[in-house]
């Protein structure tokens, strides 16, 4: 094994050294701790202000717990939260925030290998991302998803029931009562969302990419094996510091084409996709939404778990996890790959089995025979957009109708329950200006409101098109990353009220019927909408973001593969400055 990366911070005898030691020692570590051990970082996104992290304390003394036994030093260290619920307008303005901070701390500090804690959201796509261009051994330990919630004996879950709930409110068919004694029902432990929302995806991805242990995704946050998991983690990160096993090695195309795999396997939430093209991109992986297409073709969805089925992540844990639906497509799967482990994709998951074949289906029983996500191109987003086929009305999967349009969501707002308003069950409802640059930040807003004349109608769908994330948790026929976004001048911008819309999944359509001409004309007399800001992180955002087909990552941030690796020449220069 090299010299180890931390000592060239502790080992030796020189004023640099010496203080370094001399302030590690005055928070009671004695000195046998510089002694050759790797030290290990645990990246730690707790926060009171993120239910889904908040148990991440008692988390990291399992972690510590395992990397002592393991003969390594743990130093735990923070990094921003993002806390899904409370920020506004969005986490997302923030996820390349995060990445930077984990970045910047694993290169700056003086760690050999780290330990990345996230759940919620935007922290695991944006550790990954961090952690992927600092180089290093790392290994992820997810947080896992909150228990079941129960109201009147019935299963509800994040997100996807409150949305039915909420509806139902709006129609007079639930009292504010009864909404407000839902609210004691829903959410009962630390934790992420407990349906396929976009923190349960992608702690799936995490552990379908190879970086974690096997299992873990999905273990209830408060259920004790998430302990034990996280103790077992801290063992393996110091290991892999002394086998030289870096995250460059783990996160391949093969990698990122099964964990797209999975993604399409069990119903993932939409925002995989830009999550996914981000952590590519920090490893100048040439990942593009024509891999997420071919792979959706060819991918059954078997999880039937909310928003795409019926049941939870807590029954998906017990039916077998993700290791029982990666050996269910074995055959569409790079087996060959390498993990955190040391092993292969195909080692661990040899003896994975399905114990719930009514939760994670077979694959001659598939709740659908293609993948979840389904990518659409067409003159109104000639660089894509998205639509969750799995949550859809089929009925509405091959659709052309009027246009309602709004010029962002606060016109949608204002107008949505509108009696005037002149929508039937055919229309298409279009949002503009509410990507990265006109939300700010792409913000989750793309579940548009069904109009309240059409809920009182019995109407519960219609075709929703914006520039717009959605919640994973959501669900509905809902074209959304339209790309590029209307604030920089797609051909979103110019859709007009009565202008006729197709949707056609199956030939991976969306269309504006409007003369090619005409969209030209329209495109010259387009305005920019004022921008929303003029200094500090907001414009640093607005000038760097990329649009929806690439991540959404800063330009700047995305690099070929000699500068994702942290080198020990680049370690000791910094650390004897």
């Amino acid at each position: 094994m090299k010299k180890l990366r931390s000592q060239y911070w502790f080992e030796g005898v020189n004023p640099h050294v010496f203080t370094n030691r001399s302030w590690m020692a005055a928070q009671g570590f004695s000195r046998d701790v510089f002694d050759g051990r790797p030290v290990i970082g645990i990246c730690n996104s707790w926060s009171e202000l993120n239910n889904c992290n908040a148990h991440f304390r008692q988390l990291a003394e399992a972690v510590k717990r395992g990397v002592w036994a393991a003969g390594g030093f743990p130093l735990e260290f923070p990094v921003i939260s993002l806390g899904e619920v409370f920020m506004r307008p969005t986490t997302m303005l923030y996820r390349n925030l995060m990445a930077m901070d984990v970045e910047e701390s694993i290169r700056a500090y003086p760690i050999d290998g780290v330990v990345l804690m996230g759940g919620c959201d935007k922290t695991t796509p944006a550790q990954l991302m961090g952690a992927a261009s600092a180089g290093l051994p790392a290994i992820m330990i997810p947080g896992g998803p909150m228990l079941r919630g129960y109201y009147k004996n019935e299963v509800i879950g994040s997100g996807t029931d409150v949305w039915k709930f909420e509806d139902m409110r709006r129609m007079n068919q639930l009292s504010d009562e009864a909404f407000t004694e839902i609210e004691s029902c829903l959410s009962r432990s630390a934790g992420h969302c407990m349906v396929m929302g976009t923190a349960s995806t992608m702690t799936s991805l995490a552990e379908a990419l190879g970086m974690t242990l096997p299992g873990s995704a999905s273990i209830p946050a408060v259920d004790t094996r998430r302990y034990a998991g996280a103790q077992d983690s801290g063992k393996r990160i110091v290991e892999m510091v002394k086998e030289e096993l870096n995250i460059g090695q783990v996160i391949t195309r093969q990698a990122l084409e099964n964990a797209i795999t999975v993604n399409m396997a069990i119903g993932g939430s939409t925002n995989a996709v830009i999550h996914l093209l981000a952590i590519a991109g920090r490893l100048g992986i040439g990942l593009s939404l024509d891999d997420f297409d071919r792979i959706s073709r060819t991918t059954p969805l078997l999880v039937n778990v909310k928003p795409s089925g019926k049941y939870v992540m807590e029954d998906f844990f017990y039916a077998g996890g993700i290791p029982a639906v990666m050996q269910e497509i074995r055959d569409l799967l790079h087996t060959d790959v390498l993990t955190v482990t040391g092993r292969s994709i195909g080692e661990n998951i040899s003896k994975a089995e399905i114990y719930n074949d009514e939760v994670i289906r077979r694959r001659n029983n598939p709740l659908h025979p293609e993948g979840g996500t389904v990518v659409l191109k067409g003159n109104i987003a000639p660089d894509g957009a998205v639509i969750k086929q799995t949550a859809a009305s089929p009925h509405l999967l091959k659709h052309t109708g009027r246009a309602i349009v709004f010029a962002d969501r606060d016109d949608m707002l204002r107008r949505i329950d509108d009696p005037e308003l002149p929508v039937t069950a055919n229309s298409v409802l279009v949002m503009k200006n509410c990507g990265p640059i006109g939300g700010p930040g792409m913000p989750e807003w793309a579940h548009i409101p069904i109009p309240k004349k059409l809920l009182e109608q019995g109407i519960h769908d219609v075709v929703r098109i914006s520039d717009a994330r959605m919640s994973g948790t959501s669900f509905g026929t809902i074209v959304l990353h339209m790309a590029p976004e209307a604030a920089i001048g797609g051909p979103l911008a110019i859709v007009e009220e009565g202008d006729q819309v197709t949707l056609d999944v199956e030939n991976r359509s969306i269309r504006l019927e409007v003369p090619e001409e005409e969209i030209k004309e329209r495109l010259k007399k387009w305005q920019a909408p004022p921008r929303h800001y003029t200094r500090g992180y907001g414009k640093i955002f607005q000038d760097n973001i990329l649009q929806a087909d690439k991540g959404c990552d800063f330009g700047v941030l995305r690099s070929d593969e000699k500068d994702t690796v942290q080198t020990n020449d680049i370690a000791a220069a910094y650390a004897l400055k």
